[in-house]
């Protein structure tokens, strides 16, 4: 099976243009391809998975890729998938940002010479001049043709920003660009961009003829990307000091059974025969395909041996055996306590399990917090450091577990 195949088995496509040149550049290995990245927080998530995983895929066939960072973009904000406006970043914020995506992008992508690149679109966006690009790019785009575009009708009612309105072009402009200097032939993306990416492809045509729109190659990934990569509300970060390698191996050890072969197939290098025997799974034995979905992601983001102590400690918490030394855990200071005392209120704050004191209290009053054990339904409980000595578990819900101990 031949690689642009094996996206489609691994059910990695979703929309495409021009799929038979699609289909025999990437199968020959001759596309030179991009994908963007905001830079709106200093990590990546869970959610940019299939990204990373589909641009070493690409990589290793022999394809090109380009790793866009979006210091230009991540000032103005894109409104696909958004019911308001993100929050504005100072140009400081968003490169800090930009040298933290490539530091973990580097255990995915092989940057060396001649290989991958990484671009900032801040290189030549933030110089346009607005005047000058209204006159090139402007013209070809229909404010018609753009408000019928999902990332935008899904605002229209609760607000849409002239800021975020240009986006859209931003983006097509990126595609012109990269296409010029770079040779950048395809480009990638969750298909909730599937009109940003048409608008580069459009504008490619308008601005240099069908010759080159003819090599001009949009190809989608599933938005199931986007949908993955958060838990409780709060987001599963690629790094380990946002997210320890024990959580982000819990989280995906609990996806649901309904999409545990799925993330299997979209996210893991495991060979498609093995996993098409994995499909007849039920019962426990899809408890042991969630195993080898979090040890395997876990591996590739935090490496192996980091994926063995997550295992291990989450069999010994579920078994009730064995070693639990690499359980995530909090040391607590003098300064944590109140008079030699300190809230469970306090340490489910201290020990990142809850957001605030009221997040805390209600998760009690759910009947959702165990400490060694034994249920707590008083909010007010105070601990003293003489029951820390020997730590303290905490357990959230049924399947978090956290350990508290003294500095």
């Amino acid at each position: 099976m031949q690689l642009y195949e094996e996206l489609v088995a691994r059910g990695l496509i979703a929309q495409v243009t021009n799929e038979d040149e699609i289909r025999s550049m990437i199968n020959q290995g001759k596309a030179s391809f991009y994908i963007g990245f905001d830079c709106t927080a200093d990590s990546l998530t869970a959610g940019h998975f299939m990204a990373l995983t589909l641009m070493k895929r690409l990589q290793q066939a022999g394809n090109k890729p380009i790793a866009l960072i979006g210091g230009g973009t991540t000032m103005i904000g894109d409104p696909s998938g958004r019911t308001d406006m993100r929050k504005m970043l100072t140009k400081e914020d968003i490169a800090h940002n930009a040298e933290c995506f490539k530091r973990q992008m580097e255990r995915f992508i092989d940057f060396g010479e001649g290989k991958a690149m990484m671009i900032n679109n801040a290189d030549w966006l933030l110089s346009l001049n607005y005047v000058e690009l209204l006159r090139e790019v402007g013209a070809c785009f229909s404010v018609n043709n753009m408000l019928r575009a999902e990332c935008y009708k899904q605002r229209m009612e609760k607000g849409l920003s002239f800021l975020e309105f240009n986006y859209m072009i931003m983006q097509s402009y990126d595609f012109y660009y990269l296409f010029q200097h770079y040779g950048c032939n395809m480009q990638f993306g969750g298909d909730d961009q599937w009109s940003n990416m048409l608008g580069g492809t459009e504008l490619i045509r308008r601005k240099l003829g069908k010759d080159a729109h003819a090599m001009t190659i949009t190809l989608l990934t599933d938005s199931q990307g986007k949908k993955m990569g958060k838990t409780a509300g709060n987001a599963v970060w690629l790094d380990p000091n946002k997210t320890s390698p024990y959580d982000f191996y819990q989280y995906w050890r609990n996806v649901d059974d309904a999409d545990v072969m799925k993330c299997i197939r979209m996210l893991t290098f495991l060979p498609l025969n093995q996993i098409d025997e994995m499909d007849h799974w039920q019962g426990s034995e899809l408890n042991r395909a969630k195993e080898i979905l979090a040890w395997e992601l876990t591996q590739m983001v935090h490496g192996r041996e980091e994926a063995d102590k997550a295992q291990a400690a989450a069999k010994a918490l579920f078994s009730g055996g064995g070693d639990d030394s690499n359980m995530p855990s909090t040391a607590l200071a003098d300064g944590d306590f109140n008079d030699g005392r300190i809230g469970v209120l306090a340490l489910m704050v201290k020990c990142g399990l809850a957001a605030s004191n009221g997040e805390a209290r209600r998760l009690i009053q759910q009947g959702g917090v165990s400490v060694n054990d034994g249920k707590v339904t008083d909010p007010n409980l105070y601990y003293d450091k003489a029951a820390f000595e020997g730590g303290l578990v905490i357990k959230k819900g049924k399947k978090v577990f956290h350990r508290a101990v003294l500095a």
